[in-house]
């Protein structure tokens, strides 16, 4: 599957969930785990989509750390929050790929905290690379219909 596709499946899966979060953890160009906003439904804070994925992955494959197998990309329509970000250093992904950013969340009257993914990841203790801005507009467009 190529990353516009694995995008794609990241917006499929967004759908599902409370809010238009969702995820896709990646090995290679196939997709090991989906995960959505849940945090409504499991009254849990701490559901998002990226956290979701990463517990589905982790919990089917027994493993809470991914840097020993090397190689993961989670790909999520919007950019990780620090708490999201925290949880990519602690499991060891490779690589994320995010669509809207924090910034355009907060410009359509979605709260967030202001700060980004990159920065939460440089101070951690994975080398991670971050992407931004694939499939933005359709990502943003997600959100735009639960803006306040």
């Amino acid at each position: 599957m190529t990353p516009k596709e694995l995008m794609q499946a990241a917006i499929a899966a967004a759908k599902q969930g409370d809010m238009p979060f969702g995820a896709v953890l990646v090995k290679g160009d196939r997709i090991v785990a989906t995960g959505y906003n849940t945090t409504q439904t499991d009254s849990d804070p701490t559901a998002h989509a990226e956290i979701n994925a990463l517990r589905n992955f982790t919990k089917a494959s027994k493993t809470y750390s991914l840097s020993v197998l090397k190689g993961y990309t989670l790909y999520a329509t919007c950019e990780p929050c620090p708490m999201c970000a925290a949880a990519c250093v602690w499991t060891g992904v490779s690589e994320i790929v995010f669509g809207a950013s924090i910034q355009d969340l907060m410009a359509i009257g979605i709260s967030q905290i202001d700060l980004p993914c990159a920065t939460v990841v440089a101070q951690g203790f994975q080398m991670i690379k971050v992407s931004s801005g694939l499939l933005a507009a359709d990502c943003l467009a997600l959100f735009q219909k639960n803006a306040p």
